[in-house]
């Protein structure tokens, strides 16, 4: 399981802009996972030695009122969740009676704490940190987050001591892992019973029953099978439980262990911006996507066309995703939806060939060549594999830097019809190559990924 860091502090001292920079976007495009409010924020970490998903907080204060106190309940239950906390200080402002109130609340917790002195760019950290001693939790890192400076080591010493996550060397011999995500009471467990054929675990008419995520190991003609159930994740309102603090996190974790994640909506309700959100979680983690409309036995004929035109208006950002019209109570459509499911695992592992990915590159540029840069022509020369789950193609040439997301979504397009990469975003990479001739600069040579 990945580690989960949390990100506490007072109001403003930074903690949304060290969220950015450790999971690499421009804002938090995880922002709205759905059960929270605006100020509890989750996302996969992509700075230090691990992989990791962080949690941004909004501000602990003491005494709060109103929002403030909503703020700090989500903030307590980050905390609860977390492995590994991170106190974010302004070194600017030094310390104030709110740092300490929220460096005890955190030794509370009796869980490791890196203090880290934010807007430390020119300025003496020996003075700076001077004062931040008192707080008791240890040496203070000086960091910068806006400039992305010492971030590295601040996830260095959040992280030491864990271990990481072990990448699976035969993912044949585990299985296929499958995670089972949703909004609450959409019958996720339910199918998770009809598929392995016994009442493995709980499913009921109350909404969150299920707590955690559990995994249910089983074999199903012939092939071995991981799935992941999960707890539903609640519209921000509706977030009371103490029990749900961890269903985030939980689902984010399994999310990351998959092979290929089923989103199952109910029918009978319309299309929320928490599945479009949850479901661009998984996009941004790169897992085969397949959405199961479940109930879709009790829905009259001439309801349907408007549930189908509703899915492709709310969830075209995932145009490869296929829609499965299932009812897992009585089991209809379950079966093609397992297919489904090993087919997509199959193109998400699926090796190809450095030969065949530069032949599919060449007649894609025949059929259809990149756009003029300055008067001169982009020129893409060669692909080969550079991962998989997802599908990661690298392309080399020259002035790549230029290449248009239209481009690169047509490129994506022909790589995935040619080697059947059903369900699964392609990650196209350009890397372009160094001029030998040029030796006034570097040619810039480095990635730009693009999964579509």
């Amino acid at each position: 399981m990945l580690p989960v860091i949390a990100l506490v502090g007072r109001p403003n001292v930074g903690k949304s802009t060290l969220f950015n920079v450790l999971t690499g976007t421009r804002d938090a495009i995880v922002a709205d996972v759905p059960g929270l409010t605006r100020d509890r924020q989750y996302g996969f970490g992509r700075v230090g030695p691990m992989p990791f998903v962080v949690v941004d907080t909004g501000g602990l204060v003491e005494n709060p009122k109103g929002i403030a106190a909503q703020m700090r309940a989500q903030t307590e239950r980050a905390v609860a969740e977390a492995d590994r906390l991170i106190l974010l200080v302004d070194g600017r402002a030094g310390l104030t009676p709110q740092d300490d109130f929220v460096a005890r609340e955190l030794r509370k917790s009796g869980k490791p704490t890196t203090l880290a002195v934010n807007k430390a760019e020119g300025l003496d950290l020996d003075v700076v940190a001077a004062d931040f001693h008192a707080l008791g939790l240890g040496e203070p890192l000086g960091i910068s987050a806006s400039h992305g400076q010492g971030c590295e080591d601040l996830m260095e010493q959040a992280l030491a001591g864990l271990e990481p996550p072990q990448e699976t060397t035969d993912p044949a011999a585990e299985g296929v892992r499958i995670a089972i995500i949703g909004r609450p009471n959409v019958g996720k467990s339910t199918l998770v019973n009809r598929l392995i054929g016994e009442e493995r675990v709980i499913a009921s008419e109350q909404p969150g029953t299920t707590r955690d995520s559990i995994l249910v190991p089983f074999e199903r003609d012939g092939r071995q099978f991981q799935l992941i159930d999960t707890a539903g994740m609640r519209r921000r309102a509706r977030v009371e439980d103490v029990i749900e603090r961890a269903s985030v996190a939980k689902t984010l974790q399994a999310i990351d262990e998959a092979h290929v994640v089923i989103l199952v909506v109910d029918a009978h309700d319309t299309v929320s911006e928490q599945d479009a959100s949850v479901l661009g979680v998984a996009l941004n983690r790169g897992r085969a996507l397949i959405i199961a409309i479940n109930k879709w036995d009790g829905i009259a004929p001439e309801q349907r066309e408007a549930i189908h035109r509703q899915l492709s208006l709310k969830l075209d950002f995932v145009p490869f995703a296929p829609l499965h019209f299932i009812s897992a109570r009585h089991g209809t459509g379950v079966g093609e939806l397992m297919q489904s499911a090993v087919r997509a695992y199959e193109a998400a592992m699926r090796e190809m060939a450095t030969k065949e990915l530069t032949r599919t590159l060449e007649r894609a540029l025949t059929a259809h060549q990149p756009p003029l840069v300055h008067g001169r022509r982009i020129k893409l020369r060669y692909a080969h594999q550079g991962g998989r789950n997802p599908p990661r193609i690298v392309i080399h040439g020259n002035q790549t830097a230029f290449v248009p997301d239209a481009y690169t979504r047509y490129l994506a397009n022909v790589f995935r019809k040619t080697f059947d990469l059903f369900a699964t975003p392609v990650v196209v990479e350009y890397r372009t190559e160094q001029n030998p001739y040029d030796r006034t600069r570097k040619a810039r040579r480095g990635a730009r990924p693009k999964a579509r």
